[in-house]
């Protein structure tokens, strides 16, 4: 009796939560209907009329098949007594929860973390940014990195110019000859390199001070409180102004022309005529031309290096910012957001956990019935009414043999003869 007692129980427990059960599976329905409505409110175009009869129209679609989907599995899910019938429900559970995943979740977690999903792409964006504006200046200024070179190489020309005019340090013989026109001439030609960097300078300086007055205003748009969405209108208009400055970055890079000057150093130079009195000066002359020749020659080689060098650096990548609605940032940057989604999920999902609920209590209904006999599973009503019946029953067997004797009546012998009368009935007919 135990066992019954215990099924009784939880059929009356069962009976006695219907109505909490379906007020629950409205109360969620509701809720992602709502989430819903504010979610694909935003993937919407045209004018606010259609977009919000459109958007209750969706949202009311949802609300009423989540609740039809979970009252359908909760009445007929637990009752199924076959395995296979109950996997087969179990797999359309599973495939209908996708479906709700797909048509509804992702838009209640657009509108649960929508806005901040687009900050969070904005704020990507201009990390990007500021990686391009940082890697053009790094390759504007490569450039500056050969200046120290350039000036060394222009200070040791002028002074052995120098030398060799006050005291003949390479000819032996001083005075200005042809020695120190052609060391003076090399000086020069670095020192107009030289200028050259150092105007390219204060281009790039100007350059890079416009890009971080870019990037301010962007970073304020992104911290800035109010709608998402017209700072991300405004955003878009700073990028697009921070990505000609990139550019512009990019072409003022002096390595190009600092590599064609180092070439010309060594392909154009053109020494002067020894002009020494004597042969013997004259052979000194250009014996020291030629030395100048080649070590012009290794400074062009290094200095066409160092600005290879500085040409092959990578170049910044042309960026364009692609403006996202709500729904698609959620998507992008979903793992970012994982507790909105849980949420968003668990809104439309919850109802499965009753079904188990459900489920097992109905599993555990049938193993206790299993073990009790048909009198176990009858209420005391019952059993007063089986009483009854049989008493009715007895009292109907007993009238019955009563109404056949009486419509039957006397019956005689079959093997009596028909001239024979009996002895007690002679005595009664004799006088």
């Amino acid at each position: 009796m135990s066992e019954a007692r215990a099924a009784r129980q939880l059929r009356d427990h069962v009976e006695s939560v219907q109505s909490m059960t379906r007020f629950v599976l409205a109360t969620l329905a509701l809720a992602s209907g709502v989430y819903t409505y504010l979610g694909v409110r935003d993937l919407l175009d045209g004018s606010a009329t259609i977009v919000f009869f459109a958007a209750i129209i969706y949202s009311a679609a949802v609300s009423v098949g989540i609740y039809g989907f979970w009252a359908f599995l909760m009445r007929f899910l637990p009752e199924m007594r076959e395995t296979a019938s109950r996997m087969a429900l179990f797999g359309v559970m599973a495939i209908g929860s996708l479906m709700i995943i797909a048509m509804s979740s992702w838009l209640n977690a657009a509108a649960l973390a929508g806005s901040a999903a687009v900050e969070q792409h904005l704020a990507t964006t201009l990390e990007e940014y500021t990686s391009d504006l940082d890697q053009a200046h790094s390759n504007a200024l490569g450039a500056l990195s050969l200046l120290p070179d350039i000036q060394r190489a222009s200070e040791r020309f002028a002074r052995l110019a120098e030398d060799e005019r006050n005291s003949g340090a390479l000819t032996g013989t001083s005075g200005s000859g042809s020695v120190v026109q052609l060391l003076t001439q090399m000086s020069a030609q670095m020192r107009e390199l030289e200028q050259t960097i150092q105007g390219s300078r204060e281009t790039v300086a100007g350059l890079f001070k416009q890009g971080q007055e870019r990037l301010a205003a962007m970073r304020g748009l992104v911290s800035s409180p109010g709608s998402v969405q017209p700072r991300a209108d405004r955003f878009a208009e700073e990028s697009v102004a921070l990505a000609g400055v990139i550019a512009s970055l990019e072409q003022t890079s002096i390595a190009p022309s600092v590599a064609r000057a180092a070439a010309d150093l060594s392909a154009g130079f053109i020494a002067p005529v020894a002009d020494g009195n004597s042969a013997d000066l004259a052979g000194r002359q250009d014996q020291v031309m030629a030395t100048v020749r080649e070590s012009v020659a290794a400074q062009s080689k290094a200095l066409s290096d160092a600005a290879a060098e500085i040409m092959a650096q990578p170049k910044v990548p042309e960026r364009r910012f692609v403006p996202l609605s709500s729904a698609e940032a959620v998507l992008l940057y979903a793992s970012d957001f994982l507790p909105s989604w849980a949420g968003a999920i668990s809104i439309d999902l919850l109802p499965a956990v009753l079904v188990g609920i459900l489920a097992v209590v109905y599993s555990s209904i049938r193993r206790s019935e299993a073990a009790l006999t048909d009198a176990d599973h009858m209420t005391a009503s019952e059993l007063l009414r089986a009483i009854e019946l049989r008493e009715e029953l007895s009292r109907q067997a007993a009238r019955e043999p009563v109404k056949e004797m009486e419509t039957a009546g006397p019956e005689l012998p079959a093997d009596r003869p028909e001239n024979v009368t009996p002895i007690s009935e002679r005595k009664r007919l004799e006088p």
